[in-house]
């Protein structure tokens, strides 16, 4: 494997799987708390959660940082809870400089143990691979983008419940925030490795 479309293609068909919901229940909970209007806020939150798990996607894939990935598996649904107790707790609602950059530093962190996920498919994906730079970036674009998409999805149906349904922003992000975290209850139940 090669060329930049090629990752670039792979990266989006991972990350739009809806066998790996467990990503997509990520996004999903990051963007619980937002409005369509306040689109630049959560794409810069999910840019910071691609550059964490970027790095060590790259780490794991040399082999600098050791994975388990059992433990990993497990951690992943641990990352989506919090991120769904954090919703609801108010402190997510804070729109604040501060708080955004605390939002922003979560979501690389939480990026960090999502990137040693992918890091057995990636490190499958490239190989005997010369160079990890163009695989890594392309493949790190192609997920960029899948989550875009996700989270397009998500701003609109928040759009439609809070402009066309008038729910309240407190009740939607309780309902999914609550969804979400009951689905990552039952991951954490299924990949418990203990």
């Amino acid at each position: 494997m090669g060329s930049f479309s090629t990752y670039l293609q792979l990266g989006f068909e991972h990350i739009s799987d809806i066998n790996a919901y467990d990503h997509i229940l990520f996004i999903v909970a990051l963007c619980a708390i937002y409005r369509l209007s306040q689109w630049r806020s959560i794409v810069i939150l999910v840019t910071a959660f691609t550059i964490g798990h970027s790095v060590t996607l790259a780490l794991a894939a040399l082999k600098i940082i050791p994975v388990r990935q059992e433990v990993v598996e497990f951690l992943i649904p641990v990352t989506i809870l919090l991120t769904c107790l954090y919703n609801v707790t108010g402190y997510a609602a804070n729109f604040d400089k501060k708080s955004l950059r605390i939002k922003y530093l979560l979501a690389a962190f939480f990026g960090l143990i999502h990137g040693m996920g992918f890091s057995n498919y990636f490190s499958m994906l490239i190989g005997k691979s010369d160079s990890l730079v163009l695989p890594l970036f392309a493949f790190n674009v192609g997920i960029e983008l899948g989550q875009l998409i996700i989270v397009a999805i998500s701003l609109a149906a928040a759009y439609l419940a809070l402009n066309i349904a008038n729910v309240k922003q407190r009740e939607w992000n309780l309902f999914i925030s609550g969804a979400v975290a009951g689905m990552a209850l039952m991951l954490m139940v299924e990949t418990k490795f203990w």
